[in-house]
Protein backbone atom coordinates (compact mmCIF):
# COMPACT_ATOMS: atom_id res chain seq x y z
CA UNK A 1 0.00 0.00 0.00
CA UNK A 2 2.82 2.41 0.88
CA UNK A 3 4.43 1.96 -2.55
CA UNK A 4 1.15 3.11 -4.12
CA UNK A 5 0.80 6.09 -1.76
CA UNK A 6 4.45 7.12 -1.77
CA UNK A 7 4.35 9.34 -4.92
CA UNK A 8 1.48 11.32 -3.37
CA UNK A 9 3.19 11.50 0.05
CA UNK A 10 6.48 12.63 -1.52
CA UNK A 11 4.66 15.33 -3.49
CA UNK A 12 3.86 16.97 -0.15
CA UNK A 13 6.20 19.10 1.91
CA UNK A 14 8.03 16.67 4.27
CA UNK A 15 6.67 18.29 7.41
CA UNK A 16 3.13 18.34 6.02
CA UNK A 17 3.48 14.64 5.16
CA UNK A 18 4.68 13.95 8.71
CA UNK A 19 1.74 15.84 10.24
CA UNK A 20 -0.60 13.83 8.03
CA UNK A 21 1.01 10.60 9.26
CA UNK A 22 0.52 11.63 12.90
CA UNK A 23 -3.15 12.45 12.26
CA UNK A 24 -3.66 9.11 10.49
CA UNK A 25 -2.03 7.20 13.34
CA UNK A 26 -4.38 8.82 15.86
CA UNK A 27 -7.18 6.80 14.26
CA UNK A 28 -5.34 3.66 15.48
CA UNK A 29 -7.12 1.36 13.02
CA UNK A 30 -4.31 -0.89 11.74
CA UNK A 31 -4.48 -4.41 13.21
CA UNK A 32 -1.37 -5.54 15.10
CA UNK A 33 -1.65 -9.00 13.50
CA UNK A 34 -0.84 -7.49 10.08
CA UNK A 35 2.75 -6.84 11.21
CA UNK A 36 3.50 -10.15 12.95
CA UNK A 37 6.28 -12.45 11.74
CA UNK A 38 7.04 -16.12 12.33
CA UNK A 39 9.88 -17.24 14.62
CA UNK A 40 10.11 -13.82 16.28
CA UNK A 41 11.10 -15.49 19.55
CA UNK A 42 14.67 -15.64 18.18
CA UNK A 43 14.67 -11.82 18.34
CA UNK A 44 13.67 -11.53 22.00
CA UNK A 45 16.33 -9.70 23.96
CA UNK A 46 17.04 -7.57 27.02
CA UNK A 47 17.44 -3.82 26.79
CA UNK A 48 18.09 -1.59 29.79
CA UNK A 49 16.68 -4.17 32.18
CA UNK A 50 13.55 -4.90 30.15
CA UNK A 51 12.78 -7.98 28.05
CA UNK A 52 11.56 -6.84 24.62
CA UNK A 53 10.16 -8.89 21.73
CA UNK A 54 12.78 -7.66 19.26
CA UNK A 55 15.68 -5.16 19.07
CA UNK A 56 14.11 -2.88 16.42
CA UNK A 57 13.12 0.50 17.83
CA UNK A 58 11.75 3.79 16.55
CA UNK A 59 14.14 6.67 17.11
CA UNK A 60 13.16 9.95 18.75
CA UNK A 61 11.97 12.60 16.32
CA UNK A 62 8.93 10.90 14.83
CA UNK A 63 6.51 11.07 17.75
CA UNK A 64 7.93 14.22 19.28
CA UNK A 65 5.09 14.93 21.69
CA UNK A 66 4.02 11.38 22.57
CA UNK A 67 0.78 11.47 20.57
CA UNK A 68 0.73 8.12 18.74
CA UNK A 69 3.19 5.72 20.39
CA UNK A 70 0.60 2.98 20.97
CA UNK A 71 -0.41 3.05 17.29
CA UNK A 72 3.29 2.80 16.40
CA UNK A 73 3.80 -0.23 18.66
CA UNK A 74 1.36 -2.07 16.36
CA UNK A 75 3.93 -1.83 13.54
CA UNK A 76 5.97 -4.40 15.45
CA UNK A 77 8.63 -2.24 17.11
CA UNK A 78 10.34 -3.77 20.14
CA UNK A 79 10.60 -0.32 21.72
CA UNK A 80 9.78 3.29 20.87
CA UNK A 81 11.43 6.55 21.88
CA UNK A 82 9.35 9.74 21.92
CA UNK A 83 10.62 13.32 22.02
CA UNK A 84 12.80 15.28 22.15
CA UNK A 85 10.71 16.80 24.96
CA UNK A 86 11.69 20.15 26.48
CA UNK A 87 10.42 21.67 29.76
CA UNK A 88 8.21 24.21 27.98
CA UNK A 89 6.36 23.91 24.68
CA UNK A 90 8.26 25.40 21.75
CA UNK A 91 7.63 25.85 18.04
CA UNK A 92 11.16 25.11 16.85
CA UNK A 93 13.03 26.76 14.01
CA UNK A 94 11.45 28.61 11.05
CA UNK A 95 10.05 26.55 8.17
CA UNK A 96 11.02 24.94 5.83
CA UNK A 97 13.14 22.78 8.11
CA UNK A 98 12.96 19.19 6.78
CA UNK A 99 14.43 18.20 3.41
CA UNK A 100 14.30 14.89 1.58
CA UNK A 101 17.49 13.93 -0.23
CA UNK A 102 15.92 11.21 -2.36
CA UNK A 103 19.05 10.48 -4.40
CA UNK A 104 20.89 9.76 -1.17
CA UNK A 105 18.04 8.07 0.75
CA UNK A 106 18.56 10.70 3.43
CA UNK A 107 16.93 13.55 5.31
CA UNK A 108 18.25 16.86 6.59
CA UNK A 109 16.31 18.45 9.43
CA UNK A 110 16.74 21.59 11.49
CA UNK A 111 13.49 21.30 13.42
CA UNK A 112 14.88 22.57 16.72
CA UNK A 113 13.01 20.47 19.30
CA UNK A 114 9.47 21.47 18.34
CA UNK A 115 7.20 19.76 20.90
CA UNK A 116 4.27 20.31 23.25
CA UNK A 117 6.36 20.50 26.42
CA UNK A 118 6.98 18.23 29.41
CA UNK A 119 3.74 18.91 31.28
CA UNK A 120 1.53 18.01 28.33
CA UNK A 121 3.61 14.93 27.51
CA UNK A 122 3.53 13.69 31.12
CA UNK A 123 -0.27 14.01 31.19
CA UNK A 124 -0.60 12.14 27.88
CA UNK A 125 1.52 9.19 28.96
CA UNK A 126 -0.06 8.98 32.42
CA UNK A 127 -3.53 8.75 30.84
CA UNK A 128 -2.55 6.41 27.98
CA UNK A 129 -0.40 3.58 29.33
CA UNK A 130 2.24 2.45 26.82
CA UNK A 131 1.67 -0.95 25.20
CA UNK A 132 5.42 -1.56 25.10
CA UNK A 133 8.83 -0.33 26.24
CA UNK A 134 8.71 3.47 25.90
CA UNK A 135 11.72 5.75 26.08
CA UNK A 136 11.47 9.52 26.51
CA UNK A 137 14.16 11.70 24.94
CA UNK A 138 14.71 15.00 26.78
CA UNK A 139 16.48 18.26 26.00
CA UNK A 140 16.60 21.98 26.84
CA UNK A 141 14.51 24.83 25.49
CA UNK A 142 16.25 27.04 22.94
CA UNK A 143 15.99 30.24 24.97
CA UNK A 144 16.93 28.77 28.35
CA UNK A 145 20.01 30.23 30.04
CA UNK A 146 20.85 27.09 32.03
CA UNK A 147 20.46 23.99 29.87
CA UNK A 148 21.48 21.72 32.73
CA UNK A 149 18.43 22.84 34.74
CA UNK A 150 16.15 22.02 31.81
CA UNK A 151 17.36 18.41 31.69
CA UNK A 152 16.70 18.11 35.42
CA UNK A 153 13.18 19.57 35.06
CA UNK A 154 12.34 17.07 32.32
CA UNK A 155 13.78 14.16 34.29
CA UNK A 156 11.73 15.16 37.35
CA UNK A 157 8.49 15.45 35.39
CA UNK A 158 8.87 12.48 33.06
CA UNK A 159 11.01 9.92 34.88
CA UNK A 160 8.05 8.16 36.52
CA UNK A 161 6.33 7.63 33.14
CA UNK A 162 9.31 6.39 31.14
CA UNK A 163 10.65 2.92 30.48
CA UNK A 164 13.94 4.78 30.08
CA UNK A 165 15.08 8.39 29.70
CA UNK A 166 17.49 9.55 26.98
CA UNK A 167 19.63 12.62 27.61
CA UNK A 168 19.96 14.28 24.20
CA UNK A 169 23.22 16.23 24.11
CA UNK A 170 23.85 15.76 20.42
CA UNK A 171 21.29 17.48 18.19
CA UNK A 172 23.11 19.93 15.89
CA UNK A 173 20.03 22.19 15.82
CA UNK A 174 20.18 23.67 19.33
CA UNK A 175 23.06 26.08 19.85
CA UNK A 176 25.55 24.97 22.49
CA UNK A 177 23.97 21.55 23.03
CA UNK A 178 27.00 19.58 21.86
CA UNK A 179 29.15 21.46 24.39
CA UNK A 180 28.02 18.76 26.83
CA UNK A 181 30.40 16.36 25.06
CA UNK A 182 33.16 18.30 26.85
CA UNK A 183 34.38 16.24 29.79
CA UNK A 184 33.82 18.97 32.38
CA UNK A 185 30.35 19.90 31.10
CA UNK A 186 29.25 16.27 30.86
CA UNK A 187 30.44 15.51 34.37
CA UNK A 188 28.52 18.50 35.70
CA UNK A 189 25.36 17.47 33.83
CA UNK A 190 25.47 13.81 34.87
CA UNK A 191 26.17 14.72 38.49
CA UNK A 192 23.09 16.96 38.48
CA UNK A 193 20.99 14.23 36.88
CA UNK A 194 22.09 11.69 39.50
CA UNK A 195 21.12 14.12 42.22
CA UNK A 196 17.58 14.36 40.80
CA UNK A 197 17.38 10.58 40.43
CA UNK A 198 18.23 10.18 44.11
CA UNK A 199 15.97 12.98 45.36
CA UNK A 200 12.93 11.96 43.31
CA UNK A 201 13.62 8.21 43.67
CA UNK A 202 13.52 7.77 39.91
CA UNK A 203 13.97 4.12 39.00
CA UNK A 204 14.00 4.14 35.18
CA UNK A 205 17.37 3.60 33.45
CA UNK A 206 19.16 6.51 31.77
CA UNK A 207 20.78 6.57 28.34
CA UNK A 208 22.79 9.33 26.67
CA UNK A 209 22.63 10.12 22.94
CA UNK A 210 25.91 11.19 21.42
CA UNK A 211 27.02 12.92 18.23
CA UNK A 212 28.57 11.05 15.28
CA UNK A 213 30.95 13.98 14.82
CA UNK A 214 33.08 13.39 17.92
CA UNK A 215 36.80 12.65 17.74
CA UNK A 216 38.09 9.17 18.59
CA UNK A 217 40.00 10.49 21.59
CA UNK A 218 36.70 11.58 23.18
CA UNK A 219 35.23 8.06 23.25
CA UNK A 220 37.15 6.70 26.25
CA UNK A 221 36.43 9.89 28.23
CA UNK A 222 32.70 9.64 27.50
CA UNK A 223 32.63 5.94 28.47
CA UNK A 224 34.52 6.68 31.70
CA UNK A 225 32.05 9.40 32.71
CA UNK A 226 29.01 7.37 31.70
CA UNK A 227 30.27 4.39 33.72
CA UNK A 228 31.15 6.39 36.81
CA UNK A 229 27.73 8.09 36.83
CA UNK A 230 25.83 4.81 36.38
CA UNK A 231 24.34 5.68 33.00
CA UNK A 232 23.07 2.39 31.60
CA UNK A 233 22.91 3.12 27.86
CA UNK A 234 24.65 4.98 25.03
CA UNK A 235 22.78 5.80 21.83
CA UNK A 236 25.15 5.91 18.85
CA UNK A 237 24.34 8.23 17.18
CA UNK A 238 22.40 11.39 16.43
CA UNK A 239 22.40 13.16 13.06
CA UNK A 240 25.56 14.68 11.59
CA UNK A 241 26.02 18.31 10.60
CA UNK A 242 28.99 17.45 8.34
CA UNK A 243 29.72 14.55 5.92
CA UNK A 244 28.18 16.27 2.90
CA UNK A 245 30.97 15.75 0.36
CA UNK A 246 29.73 12.49 -1.17
CA UNK A 247 26.05 13.42 -1.40
CA UNK A 248 24.33 13.68 -4.79
CA UNK A 249 21.13 15.55 -4.01
CA UNK A 250 20.87 19.26 -4.72
CA UNK A 251 19.61 19.85 -1.16
CA UNK A 252 22.85 18.51 0.40
CA UNK A 253 23.99 21.98 1.53
CA UNK A 254 20.92 22.74 3.63
CA UNK A 255 21.94 23.33 7.26
CA UNK A 256 20.80 20.84 9.87
CA UNK A 257 21.28 17.22 10.86
CA UNK A 258 21.80 14.61 8.16
CA UNK A 259 20.25 11.17 8.69
CA UNK A 260 19.67 8.02 6.66
CA UNK A 261 22.01 6.06 4.39
CA UNK A 262 24.96 8.52 4.46
CA UNK A 263 25.15 8.00 8.24
CA UNK A 264 25.07 4.18 8.11
CA UNK A 265 28.79 3.33 8.04
CA UNK A 266 29.75 6.32 10.19
CA UNK A 267 27.52 5.21 13.04
CA UNK A 268 28.41 1.51 12.65
CA UNK A 269 32.13 2.28 12.92
CA UNK A 270 31.46 4.42 15.97
CA UNK A 271 29.45 1.61 17.57
CA UNK A 272 32.47 -0.70 17.19
CA UNK A 273 34.70 1.82 18.96
CA UNK A 274 32.26 2.31 21.82
CA UNK A 275 31.73 -1.44 22.17
CA UNK A 276 35.48 -2.01 22.52
CA UNK A 277 35.62 0.65 25.25
CA UNK A 278 32.53 -0.49 27.14
CA UNK A 279 33.36 -4.21 26.82
CA UNK A 280 29.62 -4.94 26.75
CA UNK A 281 29.02 -3.48 30.22
CA UNK A 282 26.88 -0.59 28.93
CA UNK A 283 23.99 -1.17 26.54
CA UNK A 284 24.48 0.39 23.10
CA UNK A 285 21.60 1.39 20.82
CA UNK A 286 22.71 1.84 17.21
CA UNK A 287 21.09 4.47 14.99
CA UNK A 288 21.82 5.66 11.45
CA UNK A 289 20.87 4.15 8.10
CA UNK A 290 18.95 1.15 9.42
CA UNK A 291 16.49 0.16 6.68
CA UNK A 292 16.98 -3.61 6.24
CA UNK A 293 17.74 -6.79 8.14
CA UNK A 294 21.28 -6.61 6.83
CA UNK A 295 21.91 -3.06 8.09
CA UNK A 296 20.35 -3.94 11.46
CA UNK A 297 22.58 -7.03 11.73
CA UNK A 298 25.67 -4.95 10.85
CA UNK A 299 25.04 -2.66 13.79
CA UNK A 300 24.25 -5.50 16.18
CA UNK A 301 27.37 -7.41 15.09
CA UNK A 302 29.36 -4.18 15.63
CA UNK A 303 28.22 -4.09 19.26
CA UNK A 304 24.70 -2.67 19.40
CA UNK A 305 22.27 -4.45 21.71
CA UNK A 306 19.40 -2.87 19.78
CA UNK A 307 18.89 -0.49 16.86
CA UNK A 308 16.59 2.39 16.00
CA UNK A 309 15.33 3.76 12.71
CA UNK A 310 13.40 6.78 11.46
CA UNK A 311 14.54 7.85 7.98
CA UNK A 312 14.19 4.28 6.72
CA UNK A 313 10.48 4.36 7.58
CA UNK A 314 10.07 7.65 5.71
CA UNK A 315 11.36 6.01 2.53
CA UNK A 316 9.98 2.48 2.93
CA UNK A 317 6.83 2.93 4.99
CA UNK A 318 5.55 1.19 8.15
CA UNK A 319 6.02 -2.29 6.68
CA UNK A 320 9.78 -1.80 7.07
CA UNK A 321 9.74 -3.19 10.63
CA UNK A 322 8.19 -6.47 9.51
CA UNK A 323 10.67 -6.80 6.63
CA UNK A 324 13.66 -6.06 8.87
CA UNK A 325 12.55 -8.67 11.38
CA UNK A 326 11.99 -11.33 8.70
CA UNK A 327 15.40 -10.63 7.13
CA UNK A 328 17.15 -10.49 10.50
CA UNK A 329 15.67 -13.86 11.50
CA UNK A 330 16.95 -15.36 8.23
CA UNK A 331 20.44 -13.95 8.82
CA UNK A 332 20.57 -15.28 12.39
CA UNK A 333 19.53 -18.76 11.25
CA UNK A 334 22.10 -18.68 8.46
CA UNK A 335 24.77 -17.76 11.01
CA UNK A 336 23.60 -20.61 13.29
CA UNK A 337 22.75 -18.18 16.08
CA UNK A 338 19.93 -19.20 18.43
CA UNK A 339 19.15 -15.69 19.65
CA UNK A 340 19.89 -12.16 18.46
CA UNK A 341 21.82 -11.41 21.66
CA UNK A 342 24.46 -13.93 20.52
CA UNK A 343 25.22 -11.67 17.56
CA UNK A 344 26.09 -8.60 19.65
CA UNK A 345 29.69 -7.56 18.99
CA UNK A 346 30.70 -10.62 16.93
CA UNK A 347 32.28 -8.39 14.27
CA UNK A 348 33.67 -5.74 16.61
Amino acid sequence: MFSILRPYIFSLDPEMAHDLAIKSLKANILPKSFFKVESEEILETNLLGKTISNPIGLAAGFDKSAEVYNSLFKFGFGFIEVGTVTPKQQLGNPKPRIFRLEKDQALINRLGFNNHGSETVSKRISSNYPDGFLGINIGPNKETKNKEDDYCICLSRLGMYAGYITINISSPNTEGLRDFHDQGEMKKLLTGMNKIIKEKKIECPIAIKISPDINDNEISKIVELVSSHKIQGIIVSNTTDSNRNNLSDIKRNESGGLSGQPLKDISTNLIKKFYKETKGKIKIIGVGGVDSGESAFEKIAAGADAVQLYTGMVYKGPGIVKEIKKDLISILKKENLKNVSEAVGINA
